[in-house]
């Protein structure tokens, strides 16, 4: 069985990511520093899989410790989610983000080198493209200068990765430039678990639906989109996980190989559409008020799939609904 690293393999993207990977036949091996995740996940996970992952408390900045774990563990392929990933978080802190964003991947790409480990699946976003031109955004978008912190360190982590292939020809990459990920898996055993406030639009709309928050605020309604809220492309967690399996597939036909494909559903969707959506999928009704906008916020984007759908075999198959709803199921079960 293929063993695989997964940083931030205990975070919201990455513990689906490890149910997906598990029942693709490989073995994932979870590294993550808890700093941004709950070890809450770690009990879902075993629910859902009937046994708990290997995993290690370290931070990937830790190069000593990164290397005792592939000494022991021999990986063929490193998925690297461990990231700080909040928009205007990193506007307030930017060397917060610097520093471990960009740090981290080095120090790994640095310990693959060292044990000849030649797949990579990075963790992107689609805050590389900045506000973009024209929407849908393809891989081959010009990226913007972006709104934030955040997004800089994804593009200059896949600058990096770039520079780092080019004179390292058998490593092979898959950059996944995510949207926006919503839901929880369908058993409500994992999903997004926030620390404080949350910093994402679907656990603020669940938290304040089942009574934690007083209201949700919308962050501006005068855009230039068609119900003046910002428009972005929201993608259930799971098809998101999925598009990782099938890169590490790629990867294997694909030697050598650096490529970005954006992960998406491939439409856009405004905050007061997915506000509706809500109230309609549930039942609930949801307290909001209309704020200012946001700093770091980007007006609309969305993707275009067709490279991921050509080339990796992946396409989405769960609906903004199927993700509001899933997300639902979860907080009401966080709240037993």
């Amino acid at each position: 069985m293929k063993k695989i690293i997964v940083t931030g393999g205990a975070g919201f993207i990455g513990s689906h990511t490890v149910v997906e990977l598990v029942q693709a036949g490989y073995e994932p091996v979870i590294i993550d520093d808890f700093s941004n995740s709950d070890v809450r996940v770690m009990d879902g996970l075993k629910a859902i899989l009937g046994f708990q992952p290997t995993v290690y408390k370290t931070d990937c900045t830790n190069k000593q410790e990164l290397t005792d774990i592939f000494t022991k563990e021999q990986p063929e392929a490193v998925i690297h989610f461990a990231a700080f990933k909040s928009v205007n978080e990193s506007v307030e802190q930017p060397l917060k983000y610097y520093r471990n964003n960009l740090v981290s991947l080095i120090t790994l790409l640095e310990v693959m080198q060292d044990f000849v480990v030649k797949k990579l699946v990075f963790s992107s976003s689609c805050t590389v493209y900045g506000q973009p031109d024209e929407n849908p955004v393809t891989e081959n978008s010009a990226m913007k200068k972006t709104a934030s912190p955040y997004g800089y360190t994804k593009q200059v982590g896949e600058q990096i990765i770039s520079d780092h292939q080019s004179v390292n020809p058998l490593l092979a990459c898959a950059i996944l430039r995510y949207f926006n990920p919503i839901g929880a898996h369908p058993t409500g055993l994992i999903g997004e678990l926030p620390f404080g406030v949350p910093n994402n639009l679907v656990p603020y709309i669940t938290q304040t639906a089942i009574g934690l928050r007083p209201q949700l605020t919308v962050f501006g309604d005068n855009y230039q989109t068609p119900d003046g809220t910002c428009i972005r492309d929201f993608i259930h967690v799971v098809d998101l996980a999925k598009a990782h399996v099938s890169a590490l597939a790629w990867m294997d036909k694909n030697e050598g190989s650096c490529e970005a494909f954006n992960i998406g559903q491939g439409r856009g969707d405004s905050v007061m559409d997915t506000i509706k959506a809500f109230v309609r999928v549930t039942a609930e009704q949801l307290n909001y008020v209309v704020g200012p906008r946001r700093p770091g916020d980007v007006e609309q984007v969305w993707a275009d799939v067709t490279k991921a759908t050509t080339e990796l075999g992946w396409k989405t198959e769960l609906t903004l609904d199927d993700a509001l709803r899933d997300a639902w199921l979860w907080e009401r079960n966080l709240k037993g």
